[in-house]
């Protein structure tokens, strides 16, 4: 892994994230130099879980969306879980601070179910990407097309399908930062 000093990461979630999906590519960036922090709605702390409905421990955040400035980070990392991403694909925060980030260029790194924001903030159309496969026919109604691969750059945008796919997921983010 490239050494990642001076790289700052924000990785955006709510309650139910799906622990793996925030913890490892969190954990895993630090290790390797980045300043990684988490940010919620309101700067609360979030319940992870495993598999949708195993509560596993909450997560100590940085701050709230609101604290967060896109201009500021080298990238964002959007965690899935089912019942996170429905909640975060709703957050106009969220979709701002995405947009933001793609329009930016600054890599925008999405797995499992984490796409659905990608949809709800107009992102998908003409991008080919992967998702947690229930998604497939959300992305290819968004103009995106879906494919089932470990994980997928589309310049900017790196995806992942679930929690199995961790180490490309990782690697593709670090490889886009130490670039």
């Amino acid at each position: 892994m490239p050494d990642l000093t001076g790289k700052n990461v924000a990785i955006i979630a709510v309650d139910f994230v799906e622990d793996a999906e925030l913890t490892t590519p969190r954990d895993r960036l630090r290790e390797a130099g980045a300043a990684v922090k988490v940010y919620s709605p309101d700067g609360s702390p979030i319940q992870a879980v495993e598999g949708d409905t195993e509560p596993t421990r909450k997560i100590d955040v940085d701050g709230s969306f609101d604290d967060l400035d896109a201009d500021t980070i080298d990238a964002l990392v959007v965690p899935g879980g089912t019942v996170n991403a429905d909640k975060l694909r709703v957050e106009t925060a969220a979709q701002t601070l995405a947009r933001q980030v793609a329009g930016s260029g600054k890599p925008l790194a999405v797995i499992c179910h984490g796409p659905w924001l990608l949809v709800s903030a107009g992102l998908v159309e003409g991008r080919r990407l992967t998702s947690y496969s229930s998604l497939a026919e959300d992305i290819k109604n968004a103009g995106g097309t879906w494919v089932d691969e470990e994980v997928v750059v589309d310049q900017n945008l790196i995806t992942s399908r679930n929690p199995g796919d961790l180490d490309a997921f990782v690697g593709a983010i670090s490889d886009a930062l130490g670039s």
